[in-house]
This record gives structure tokens, sequence and C-alpha cells, in this order.
């Protein structure tokens, strides 16, 4: 990440001499972490793609934080607009908010479309099935979601202990599928893979 953050901050220079303009001009984003030139944009997208709920786990993913540490949170050698922290917090809310949204609209399964669909299965495999899963060393993973005739398909793909559990293709796969079916929409089949 850092070296492609270095590579982008050539490209931007190079831009910029040969338009004859301001660096700054060509700015997309607010930069949080000077030391690996992190933009709030791109922390607040890995905190949503990959669920991210601590400080240190945006580090791990971007290198933010990493280096100075004062963009971390107030208080470090250098004042900052946006901390980690605050991006965290506000990010996390806003998932919070479009997560209940979401629910709200969990009644109407049929008529979300497949990103929303998406959501609302994944909202529900976290809420019911990946900590019973987790409780034995398991989890899984939806590999893709296809619609045909008005049926949902959902392919997974079993994680940890359930990968080579027996109990995957019948008990277990017939709990995932009735518990969609009862929350999302009885059109909702699951297929291993």
């Amino acid at each position: 990440m850092h070296c492609s953050v270095m590579a982008y901050d050539v490209i931007k220079k190079a831009a910029a001499v040969y338009k004859g303009v301001d660096i700054s001009s060509l700015a997309a984003e607010d930069i949080v972490c000077e030391c690996a030139r992190v933009g709030r944009r791109t922390i607040e997208d890995v905190i949503r793609i990959n669920d991210l709920k601590t400080v240190e786990e945006i580090t791990q993913y971007t290198k933010a934080g990493a280096f100075c540490k004062s963009c971390i949170r107030p208080g470090g050698h250098e004042q900052r607009t946006h901390y980690l922290v605050d991006i965290l917090r506000d990010t996390r809310t806003a998932m919070d908010r479009e997560k209940l949204a979401l629910q709200a609209e969990a009644s109407n399964f049929s008529a979300m479309n497949l990103i929303q669909k998406h959501r609302a299965i994944e909202i529900a495999l976290d809420e019911k099935i990946r900590p019973a899963l987790a409780a034995d060393g398991g989890s899984l993973e939806v590999v893709d979601i296809r619609e045909n005739d008005g049926v949902t398909s959902v392919y997974i793909r079993y994680l940890g202990a359930c990968r080579g559990c027996i109990s995957s293709t019948k008990g277990t796969l017939q709990f995932i599928e009735n518990l969609l079916r009862r929350q999302l929409a009885d059109t909702l089949r699951v297929i291993p893979l």
C-alpha cells in the first residue's frame, strides 16, 4: 500500500508539472495520514469493505497510523483535521444506521435489488449463523448470489472446521437455509460449493 501511495504522489506531481498547476489543486481527497499518504475516502472504504472495528485493523490494511501515529487520535505531535478514531467511529455509526434501515426494508426482500439482498443476507448470517459456526471453529462466506425465476440462490463456501464437516451438507445447510427463509424470504435457497 505504501509503495502504491508513493507512486500515486509521483504521478500526481508529474501531472501538476505537465499541466503547469500547483499540485494541491489536484488533491482529490483529504489526506489523513501524511506518512503513508492515505486519504479519508480510502480509509472509509476499507472500513466498510472489510467490516473493520479497530484502529489497529485500519493500520494493518492501509498503513495509516503505522509510522508517526499523529493521525490516530488528537494529542499527537501534529494536529490533523481528521483522526482515525473519529473516521472509524463515524463510519461505523453510518454502517449501523444503514444496517437498521436495511433491516426495516427486509420485510420486502423481493423488492430489493441484488446489492440490497446481499447486504440483508450478510446481516442475517452475521447475527445468527456465523456466531454459531464460530463456536465450533468454523465459518462461511457468501461467494455469489444469483436470481432466476423468482428464486434467489445463495452460493456459500464453508471455512475452518465447517469445511470438512459431514453436517455441513445436511443439518447445518438446512439450518442456514431455513433461517434465511424465515428471516428474509421463502424463495431463498442455499447452495454449498
